[in-house]
């Protein structure tokens, strides 16, 4: 299984570029972030061919989260976080019990206080939700993969300055500390820095206010791929696709894929 996750960041301003990421990496599964779109108006139209199988979650501008396949699922659902009907969680079971696990995790906005800002208290509580749900599912026979934008950059070299950017939401202690227990809550395995080691500097978003985002690649890494334990001695190969931020009306991420011998 090639699985790929991107937060698109408007799945019918950018559907069409899942033709290309086809061209290039050639995903079995695409799990999107933020489609930004309720489930009546999804593209299923523009992408049926590529990918026959789909199970969406979406609502109104905002969060959204789908998993699009050409291998055959069962859609299993999804849960609702913090007691709001936000979309931020879908799930599918596919051939010989391997469970895909789609999030996407709120951003927490700009101030890295909870008592001073609702939205990085509620990313917090959300963490703390998955970390709580994650232990309770916990088996290690399960076969499981979650992905998707986590809006974390973990390690020191998941970002352009770990000096600088330790008081700044996604990167700051408290986060990556939670983010760690939810990480430890079902032994998950980091995809790619099992692959790539942890020292490798890789990104997998840039800002849109960059003027040149490749010249000053202040990046971080918030995408991810994490496999239970019965996966991890699976994983084969992963590719990040920076180039993807230079496709014409592109998102602020780019796509990550992880090959794994399901």
């Amino acid at each position: 299984m090639r699985i790929a996750t991107w937060n698109i960041n408007s799945v019918r301003m950018r559907a069409g570029l899942l033709v290309r990421l086809d061209e290039i990496a050639a995903p079995d599964v695409v799990c999107l972030q933020e489609t930004k779109v309720v489930d009546e108006l999804f593209p299923h139209n523009a992408v049926a061919d590529l990918y026959p199988h789909r199970h969406v979650r979406g609502m109104k501008a905002y969060n959204g989260v789908a998993i699009l396949s050409k291998l055959p699922f069962t859609a299993t659902g999804g849960r609702d976080w913090c007691g709001r009907e936000d979309a931020r969680h879908v799930t599918a079971k596919f051939a010989g019990g391997v469970e895909v696990h789609n999030f996407y995790v709120p951003a927490g906005g700009d101030v890295p206080d909870p008592g001073k800002n609702d939205k990085f208290a509620h990313k917090l509580d959300f963490l703390g939700e998955m970390e709580v749900w994650l232990r309770e599912i916990a088996s290690p026979r399960a076969k499981r993969v979650l992905v998707g934008d986590l809006n974390i950059a973990p390690l020191e070299a998941d970002v352009w300055s770990h000096k600088q950017l330790l008081d700044v939401v996604s990167h700051t202690p408290v986060e990556v500390d939670a983010l760690a227990r939810v990480q430890g809550a079902h032994d998950w395995t980091d995809a790619v820095r099992y692959l790539a080691g942890d020292n490798k500097q890789l990104f997998s978003w840039w800002s849109y206010r960059a003027k040149d985002w490749r010249a000053s690649n202040r990046g971080r890494r918030l995408d991810h791929v994490w496999v239970t334990p019965a996966l991890k001695s699976k994983l084969k190969s992963f590719e990040i696709l920076p180039d993807a931020r230079d496709w014409p009306k592109c998102s602020d991420h780019v796509p990550v894929v992880v090959e794994i011998d399901t």
